[in-house]
């Protein structure tokens, strides 16, 4: 059986963004997208892996493999090219609010967004609820 490499560690979220963001404004960005999930999910932020804060967390199963592990509800990244939102599963839900979310672009598994501005917290929240409930129907929350 294969396992998901990415993982939670115990490293410093805050250490992670004061040395990862390189701009001010996506240090500026992450840490007030610490802010909004944690509160918005009740859960604190954890490093998964060497890249990408996560919050909460689901035993993961592929449908297409015999991959499986566990990896976090909703997260980020502050990478270079522009910030990671991972809070994307493709429901009906999510298609039809994803228009009202401002400027991004699509990834296969994430949305990317050059600043936390360009889109509407609201709608991010939206998105992370029907997100979280996804998962929570399909895998159940750890």
């Amino acid at each position: 059986m294969s396992t998901i490499k990415t993982k939670q560690t115990e490293d410093s979220v805050i250490d992670f963004i004061n040395s990862f963001a390189d701009t001010e404004q996506k240090r500026k960005d992450s840490f007030e997208l610490l802010k909004i999930m944690s509160d918005f999910t009740g859960y604190e932020p954890k490093m998964w892996g060497p890249s990408i804060i996560g919050f909460g967390c689901y035993h993961y199963k592929s449908d297409r493999s015999k991959q499986e592990g566990d990896w976090p509800l909703v997260g980020f990244s502050p990478r270079k090219a522009a910030i990671s939102l991972y809070i994307y599963v493709g429901t009906k839900t999510q298609e039809s609010i994803l228009k009202d979310l401002g400027k991004f672009k699509m990834g296969k598994a994430c949305i990317y967004i050059k600043k936390l501005g360009d889109i509407d917290i609201d709608v991010l929240k939206q998105m992370m609820a029907e997100t979280i409930k996804f998962l929570d129907d399909k895998y159940g929350i750890n």
